[in-house]
Formats: structure tokens, C-alpha cells, sequence
């Protein structure tokens, strides 16, 4: 689950990190109250949208000349005027896509004399198995454009979960920051924090782009990006008032609900398969042959009719999708109750885009018995390389 920046900033100055004050604006109504709490002499009006790059970003509404989705005001009249132009327009960034977002929640905040910008970020090194700290004297900027051209000015710091971050720790975090004098007795601090946050809730991300330092020497959060483990969500009930609905993907919702791995993606090749290897093989087979795969989509070891029903009509309520692969090995899974549960998919929603099924496994001749004893006009495939290459063809003509 990830969250806006507002509420990350919330989370991490409750825990004691250093962060400017500021204000949430969900209503346009609300902006001038909300500019007006504010001291000033500087406002910085932030839109509030899941993707990164906001700040390059634009505007569909307001043309290519518009300034883009982070704005730094001299004046409360200014402030106000930017609020009430970003909020509700659609903003459009590199992570977006051309769709863009639409912008319905603001962040107002103190402005802050920067100095330095750097890069930190907290998470999951798979290579070491543990928490790890990523950080840069390269902030402000595309970490993964400093880790290709750059390399030598990334640095990651593996913590030992039985010691927590150490003073030693941190100190190795002030060095590859290059910290000194006021910042670096804020670095000592602060890092241990930022580590106790990431583990207390349960975080698969944190990541503080840029940490700032001050013209007068301090250290301050100036951005937060948090993202958290769905895995952990039972032991944190009180971060689910913090999801916001409206931010993602309405058939990914709708797969959450059945307990379903969805993920929607930008081809036009949908696909359902049991177990997420078999999934990612899927999808990279279609892409070897000239195609993009529309989804994600794993239906687990023991579906029933029910979750595999629910799993199609998802598929097919992509506009996008202009043919449907189903990639079924059963070992646990049962291929005929596959192919039932696609079978009154079709009946309900009709099948309107070419389908191809590879069926193996576990009650395989029942489950195309079912298929063959149908009226549907379904293509079958003996492996997944005929099958990927059927479903491929049968789309592009």
C-alpha cells in the first residue's frame, strides 16, 4: 500500500524526524484556510498524486508552458492562486503514464533555504536479507540515473536486525553523506529513527529524496515516499484509514477483494495463470514474440470456480485486452475447475477477443473435455511456446 506524502511526513514527524510544518488541502474550499495557517514568506504547494516526478510534470489542462505539479510561492495571493489551478487538473509525469492522475488532495508547507540535496532511502536489500539504508550526495535527482552514471556515489548500509541502527551505523550514513557539525548531530539522530519507523510498520519503502541541508546547518525531510507491506496490513489496522481508493487501479481493487495477485500493465494480452513464476514466464514469452502482456494475473495454487470467474471478468473488463491467454499447469490447481469457472466467466460476460487455453496437469482431460464440449470459440494450445504464439498471432491478425 503506498500513501501521499503528507501522510508519510505525519508518520515520520510523529516518530521525531525533522519535518517541515504543513498542511493537507481534500478540498478546494479549503485552500485559502490552509495557506493562511501558514507563516510563510515561503509556500511550497505540493500535488499530492502516487508517481514520482511531479515536479517536471504537467498539467493536460493548463498546456506544456504550465509550471508543473510542485510550486514554490513568495506570497500567500500566490500561494492561493497555484492551489487553486493544480487542484482537480490531471497531472502527467514519467510514472504516470499519458493518462496522468488527477489531483485531488494538495500539501501546503513551509518553504526551507536549501543549501545541500541529498538521497536516502530505507529498504529490503534481498542480497543481504536485510534492512538497508541507500544513500547519496546525489539527492534531488533520478537515483537510478545516479546508479548508471554514477555508481561510486551510491552507498548501501546493511543494519543487523538484532542491533537496530547503531551510532556506528549512523555515523558510516553521516560519512557517505558527508555530513558535518550541526547536520551531522541531526544525521546521528535521525537515521536510527528512520530505521525504527521502517521496521515498526512494517515498510517495504522509505525514501527521503531529497534530504535536505539547511543554510543554517540542520537537517530537514523535505519529501517522503512510503510504501508498506500488504502482507503485514493484519498487524497494522490503523494505517488502512490512510489508503486512498482513488489512486489505483480499479480492476486491482477488484482482484484485491477475491484475493487475487493482480497487476494491471500496459499490453494488450490478458493473461491468467496459476503460480507467479509461471506468470512472469507468461509474460515474458508474449513479449518474445512481439506482444505485451496486459496483466498480471496469478490465481493461486487451490482456486475455486468462483476466484477463477471473478479472475476472467477482470481481465475482460479491460478495454485494453484484445486477446485472452489462459496458462494453467495443475499440480495443486485443478484444470477443470479452470476451465468451469471460464466456461461462466463467458457465459456472463460474453467472450468478444480471441481465447487461447493450455491446459497440463492435474484433471487435464476433464478440463478440456469441458472446453471441447463448449460452443466457445477457444483456440488450444499443447505448450506454453504454442500457445504464446497462437494467442499472439489470433491478436495482431
Amino acid at each position: 500500500m503506498n500513501i501521499h506524502e503528507y501522510q508519510a511526513k505525519a508518520l515520520l514527524k510523529e516518530a521525531g524526524a525533522p519535518v517541515a510544518d504543513g498542511v493537507a488541502v481534500l478540498s478546494a474550499d479549503d485552500i485559502e484556510t490552509a495557506v493562511g495557517a501558514l507563516p510563510g514568506p515561503v509556500w511550497v504547494v505540493k500535488s499530492q498524486i502516487h508517481a514520482g516526478g511531479r515536479g517536471k510534470g504537467r498539467f493536460k489542462e493548463l498546456g506544456d508552458d504550465a509550471k508543473g505539479g510542485v510550486r514554490v510561492c513568495f506570497s500567500a495571493d500566490d500561494a492561493i492562486a497555484n492551489a487553486r489551478e493544480m487542484f482537480a487538473k490531471t497531472l502527467v509525469t514519467k510514472q504516470t503514464g499519458p493518462a496522468g492522475k488527477q489531483v485531488n488532495r494538495l500539501y501546503i508547507e513551509d518553504g526551507a533555504d536549501i543549501a545541500r540535496e541529498l538521497y536516502l532511502s530505507v529498504l529490503v536489500d534481498r542480497e543481504t536479507s536485510r534492512v538497508s539504508f541507500v544513500a547519496s550526495t546525489e539527492g534531488g535527482m533520478d537515483i537510478e540515473a545516479v546508479a548508471e552514471e554514477t555508481p561510486d556515489k551510491i552507498h548501501t548500509i546493511a543494519i543487523d536486525p538484532t542491533t537496530g541502527c547503531t551510532q556506528a551505523d549512523a555515523g558510516r550514513l553521516c560519512d557517505a553523506l558527508e555530513l558535518a557539525d550541526e547536520a551531522r548531530t541531526d544525521g546521528l539522530k535521525l537515521f536510527p529513527i528512520l530505521h525504527d519507523a521502517f521496521v515498526a510498520h512494517d515498510m517495504s519503502l522509505l525514501e527521503v529524496n531529497p534530504l535536505i541541508v539547511m543554510k543554517n546547518g540542520r537537517l530537514r525531510v523535505l519529501d517522503a515516499k512510503v510504501s508498506f507491506d500488504g502482507n503485514a496490513e493484519f498487524r497494522h489496522p490503523n494505517l488502512a484509514d490512510l489508503r486512498d481508493i482513488s489512486e489505483e487501479d480499479e480492476k486491482e481493487i477488484e482482484a484485491s477483494k477475491h484475493d487475487l495477485a493482480y497487476v494491471a500493465l500496459d499490453g494488450d494480452i490478458g493473461c491468467m495463470v496459476n503460480g507467479a513464476g509461471l506468470a512472469m514466464a507468461t509474460m515474458d514469452i508474449i513479449k518474445l514474440y512481439g506482444a505485451e502482456p496486459a496483466n498480471f494475473l496469478d490465481v493461486g495454487g487451490g482456486a475455486s470456480v468462483e476466484k477463477v470467474t471473478a479472475a476472467f471478468k477482470i481481465i475482460t473488463a479491460d478495454p485494453n485486452v484484445k486477446g485472452i491467454l489462459v496458462n494453467i499447469f495443475g499440480g495443486i490447481m485443478r484444470c477443470d475447475v479452470i476451465a468451469e469457472g471460464v466456461l461462466t466467466a463467458v457465459k456472463d460476460v460474453g467472450l468478444k477477443v480471441p481465447l487461447v487455453v493450455r491446459l497440463e496437469g492435474t484433471k487435464v482431460a476433464e478440463g478440456k473435455a469441458l472446453i471441447d464440449g463448449s460452443d466457445l470459440d477457444v483456440i488450444s494450445a499443447d505448450d506454453l511456446d504454442d500457445a504464446a504464439q497462437k494467442i499472439v498471432k489470433a491478436v495482431k491478425g
